[in-house]
């Protein structure tokens, strides 16, 4: 099938829901105007559409494989690469000093979704140096920034996340790879592995930032500091055409995703890799957590990216599929399996969640935006606290739900869903790793139950929270039981976290316990939240006569429709969640390991 790039959509999240308006009040954003970001929007549809979504298929198809110590990608990534590159796609949203367009991450973001539905295996490249170049602006010295990020910023080399080893998953304490100082530089050894794009053909160089501990470095978190490895070193005239000490062991077989190569990288298989030390020793894992952070959005956009796609595939699909008789009408001609209810029920709910997680994530960028950039410290810190607590709900329920959306794209197809040759399985196996890496949806639930509200006793929650409230109370466009049914529900978010802080000083398990209900409670009314905002805002739009010229009447109908839809579906599961949340606690963390004995 073919993918298209919804430019409407976003448009109107970008523009109604994420205050573009005044993203581009701030300094060095002037530029990001409406007309600009419509612009953007079209010219990555075409290049999506055009380029990259044929390859999703048949680099699903032929995969990666590695040659001689070299891994090579499938036919067609190659030219991909080089189109995106040409078109300044990677720079986006970096300093103009670093050959960056100096875009807000709100514009970026919007762009991330159109490259993740047309082919998630070939966006992981470019998400992943994104999140290095991030990294090394903030962190590294002036000199590794003028060395590295004017080749990573154009994409003419890639950057990668050296986190994992094969006895430390998610628990970086347990991290055993070695840097021994030698000279102005390190000598990294150890294994790393799950590396995305650790080793490709697409460009001539790679960066990879790799944690690792020094020899006199403490035990724990506390003991890592963060490297500068790049693949190839610089000879005596400048040229990046010396082997570094880093080995290929070998690429990962995987459920999804099979065209983006997942390395097993050796570092030091000889006398060591070189690395370059990034700030001080010891502060590694604060280092990464920038990249990781923006990692996280990123893969919380893939969520909903995939699942847009996905959809877009059932629709095609339920409009061309004839079979059954409509069933107020038995004595009539066969019909599309679009006209029938629960297949009008099931494409609802697809489309009304993944509106609701499109603005989810636009808005957090926007958050991210206004936090680094607004001149006001007021404004930054709220917009900072709301970063705080929508980035692990945008990766953790975005993914969730995505997945859960990707579902029922593929039950559309009925039996012919679960036939590869389709391609509606493909998205459910590519989508199937988004709540698992960059921090699975228990670590983003306990970062949001523990570090975000146990740590302040709630204060930076309920803050979010009246940031919320403050802008429901101006949404006077939407009825009055929409009105009331997120009034009723923020009081379950407040209910929830009280319940919560007041549980932690000698219940900690059983706050554990019911954390990722707790987010999921939270993506549920921030959802609401935004859906209701599109209501008001379409309804506004309706009656002046606004929207006509870039939107249309119907466009703005369906919004308000799509809206009533997930109020009617989705947010009578907050008090389920709010139950389950009060009442669950104690059950789950009093148990033990004979509970799930098998005898």
């Amino acid at each position: 099938m073919t993918y298209t790039a919804p430019v409407k959509d976003l448009y109107f999240a970008c523009t109604e829901l994420a205050d573009l308006a005044g993203v581009q009040q701030l300094p060095g954003f002037e530029e990001a105007s409406p007309d600009l970001l419509r612009a953007i929007l079209e010219e990555a549809g075409r290049f999506a559409g055009e380029v990259l979504a044929p390859l999703n298929h048949t680099g699903d198809r032929e995969g990666v494989r590695l040659e001689g110590g070299q891994t090579i990608t499938a036919e067609g990534w190659k030219s991909a690469y080089a189109g995106f590159i040409e078109g300044g796609w990677n720079g986006l949203p970096f300093p103009e000093e670093f050959g960056g367009q100096n875009l807000p991450w709100l514009v970026t973001t919007a762009t991330h979704e159109i490259w993740e539905s047309a082919n998630m295996s070939f966006a992981l490249c470019p998400l992943l140096t994104q999140s290095a170049i991030e990294a090394i602006l903030d962190h590294a010295s002036e000199e590794q920034r003028q060395t590295y990020l004017g080749k990573l910023v154009s994409g003419e080399w890639t950057g990668t996340m050296n986190l994992t080893e094969p006895q430390a998953g998610s628990d970086l304490a347990a991290v055993r790879t070695r840097a021994v100082p030698d000279g102005d530089h390190y000598l990294i050894t150890g294994q790393k592995i799950f590396i995305t794009y650790g080793d490709h053909d697409l460009t001539e160089n790679i960066i990879h930032l790799v944690l690792a501990r020094t020899p006199d470095a403490p035990e724990g978190v506390k003991g890592i500091s963060l490297f500068i490895v790049p693949k190839f070193l610089a000879d005596p005239d400048g040229n990046w055409t010396v082997p570094n000490d880093i080995e290929t062991v070998s690429l990962e077989h995987k459920l999804g995703i099979h065209a983006c190569p997942t390395a097993v990288l050796g570092y030091g298989p000889g006398k060591g890799a070189v690395g370059y030390l990034v700030g001080e020793e010891n502060r590694g894992l604060m280092y990464m957590f920038t990249m990781m952070n923006l990692a996280r959005h990123a893969v919380g956009v893939q969520g909903y990216a995939v699942a847009e796609r996905a959809y877009q595939k059932a629709v095609q699909h339920a409009a061309e599929r004839f079979q059954g008789k409509a069933i107020d009408k038995p004595d009539g001609d066969r019909v599309a399996i679009i006209h029938h209810p629960d297949i009008q029920r099931n494409l609802w709910t697809q489309k009304c969640r993944n509106e609701a997680l499109r603005a989810l994530g636009l808005v957090s960028a926007s958050c991210m935006d206004k936090a680094h950039s607004h001149p006001e410290e007021e404004t930054r810190t709220a917009a900072a606290d709301m970063v705080e607590i929508l980035t692990p709900i945008v990766k953790a329920y975005s993914t969730e739900l995505g997945l859960e959306n990707v579902s029922m794209a593929l039950q559309v197809h009925g039996g012919m869903g679960f036939i590869e040759e389709t391609g509606a399985a493909q998205f459910y196996r590519d989508q199937r790793i988004t709540p698992i890496y960059e921090g699975t949806t228990g670590i983003q639930a306990l970062d949001l139950s523990g570090r975000k509200l146990v740590r302040d006793e709630g204060q930076m929650t309920l803050r979010v929270i009246d940031y919320i409230r403050q802008d429901v109370a101006g949404f006077d466009a939407i009825g009055e039981e929409m009105a009331r049914t997120l009034d009723d529900a923020l009081d379950s978010l407040v209910t929830a976290a009280n319940l919560l802080v007041n549980r932690s000083p000698g219940a900690i398990r059983e706050v554990a316990a019911v954390a990722e209900p707790y987010l999921r409670l939270w993506g549920v009314v921030a959802c609401g939240w935004l859906m209701a905002k599109s209501a008001h805002r379409a309804a506004c739009l309706r009656d002046d006569g606004a929207g006509d010229e870039n939107l249309g009447a119907e466009f703005l109908k369906t919004k308000i429709r799509c809206a009533e839809y997930y109020f009617a579906s989705e947010m009578p599961g907050v008090s389920s969640l709010l139950a389950f949340i009060r009442n669950a606690g104690e059950l789950v963390a009093g148990g033990s390991m004979e509970d799930f004995s098998t005898h």
